[in-house]
C-alpha cells in the first residue's frame, strides 16, 4: 500500500454493479484518475473506489490524500493491474 497526496483529474460517475461480498448484493463503484503532485507529466493512476467510498463526489483539481493498493490479476492469460482506494479524504484548502 502506498499513501500519498494526489490531484483529481477527473471523477467518473457513480455505478452499482454486483457483488456476493455486499450484503445486499450491489456494491457502488467509482473511478477517479489521480495524479502525483508537480507537472504535468507527473504518474497519473486510475483508481477504483467501492463501497461508501464510492459515494464521495470529488471536484477537478482538488488534492486528497489517498491510500492505494497496487494489486494484479490475470484472466484469459493476461496480467492486469488494478489500483484500489482504500482511503481517500479531501485536503482543505
Amino acid at each position: 500500500m502506498k499513501t500519498i497526496i494526489l490531484r483529481v483529474k477527473k471523477c467518473g460517475v457513480m455505478t452499482t454493479v454486483q457483488s456476493d461480498k455486499a450484503e445486499n448484493g450491489v456494491l457502488n463503484k467509482r473511478t477517479l484518475v489521480l495524479q502525483e503532485l508537480g507537472g504535468k507529466y507527473e504518474n497519473s493512476y486510475v483508481v477504483t473506489t467501492l463501497g461508501n467510498l464510492a459515494t464521495i463526489e470529488f471536484a477537478e483539481g482538488e488534492l486528497v490524500i489517498a491510500n492505494l493498493r497496487f494489486q494484479t490479476r490475470e484472466y484469459n492469460g493476461q496480467a492486469f493491474m488494478d489500483v484500489i482506494a482504500n482511503e481517500i479524504c479531501k485536503i482543505k484548502d
